[in-house]
């Protein structure tokens, strides 16, 4: 009977031992050091080779327990393949549940390009975020063959890409280079410039480069949708009643600087892109603009208002419908 009994804490203690060393294996760190290692797993990587490959990156102790805790949690299958921030002050369980489940560190950058940008500050951002350089750039959208692209076929061949580089938010490899950036830039601009939208500048007997052009001009002169078709249909009329455009955003495209009220003198520089000289529009877009902006261009909303400036104060657009009224504006916004 005693020995029975001796038999039996013998078990019970073997077993509170036992579940001592199993609960120290999965929940204790193989250290303290909070060093992270970045940790790839490939697809179809077994759990005993994923199991060996940490050990041997030193992020755990024994591949044997992580291998064991899979096993009786039922989490082999549940393994993802990518790659994962580690580190050996982690326990195997932080471990599996980090391989287990999404938390993978992203192999992609998120670039976000701003309405209005012009290929050189498209440039310089991806420079800032390490993806491009802006020489590269630059020289790219310079030289680049764009005959997959049917969009392109009424554009001046000496014109480079401006206008066409789409802005949006945009997920790109972190290895990506230059050209795989560009072409995400026009396939976009080949979807959100539809089919539809095609039709209707053909239909308009307008080319989508002219379209373009006017809507880089918008871009930079107004902000909401409302604005922009009100101001679309003045800038149309003035070119339907030979008139020049008369647009502050090209001066500031030709000058390199916004300005609450160009003088004279500004007026008269000599630049094909200057519209208060030149009739019509510029030889080619001054910014590259969203979608709003296109579509202002497309479908203009025509009114009796033939001049506007925006109120420095509250970003408001002021409109007038005679040229004494845009100078009483000017006059009580602008001084």
């Amino acid at each position: 009977m005693q020995k029975i009994k001796f038999i039996i804490i013998f078990i019970i203690i073997l077993a509170i031992f036992s579940l001592f060393f199993y609960s120290h294996q999965i929940n204790y760190p193989l250290s303290k050091e909070d060093r992270e290692v970045v940790f790839t797993i490939e697809r179809g990587e077994s759990p005993k080779q994923i199991a060996e490959n940490l050990e041997e990156a030193q992020i755990i102790k024994s591949s044997f327990w992580l291998r064991y805790y899979l096993k009786t949690k039922d989490l082999s299958a549940q393994i993802i393949a990518g790659t994962f921030s580690l580190s050996p002050s982690m326990s195997i369980s932080q471990i599996v549940k980090k391989i287990t489940t999404l938390d993978v560190i992203s192999n992609e950058d998120k670039i976000v390009l701003i309405e209005g940008w012009n290929a050189s500050e498209i440039g310089e951002y991806l420079e800032n975020k390490e993806l491009c350089n802006k020489r590269d750039w630059l020289k790219l959208i310079n030289n680049y063959d764009v005959s997959n692209y049917d969009f392109f076929n009424d554009k001046p061949l000496t014109n480079n890409l401006e206008g066409y580089l789409f802005p949006d938010t945009y997920d790109v490899y972190k290895d990506a280079s230059c050209s795989d950036i560009l072409i995400k830039l026009l396939n976009n601009f080949d979807r959100k410039v539809s089919k539809e939208i095609k039709n209707d500048i053909k239909s308009q007997n307008k080319s989508i480069f002219e379209i373009i052009t006017m809507a880089s001009i918008i871009e930079k002169e107004v902000t909401s949708i409302k604005d922009m078709k009100i101001v679309s249909g003045i800038f149309w009329d003035r070119i339907k009643y030979k008139q020049a455009l008369e647009s502050c955003a090209t001066l500031a495209y030709i000058l390199g600087e916004n300005k609450t009220q160009y003088s004279l003198a500004d007026t008269q520089i000599d630049s094909p892109y200057n519209t208060y000289r030149n009739r019509g529009l510029p030889p080619g877009p001054i910014t590259n603009p969203g979608l709003n902006a296109i579509e202002a261009a497309v479908y203009p909303t025509h009114t009796d208002y033939n001049y506007f400036l925006t109120d420095p104060k509250t970003a408001n657009t002021i409109w007038s419908k005679t040229f004494e009224e845009h100078k009483q504006n000017k006059w009580k916004y602008l001084n």
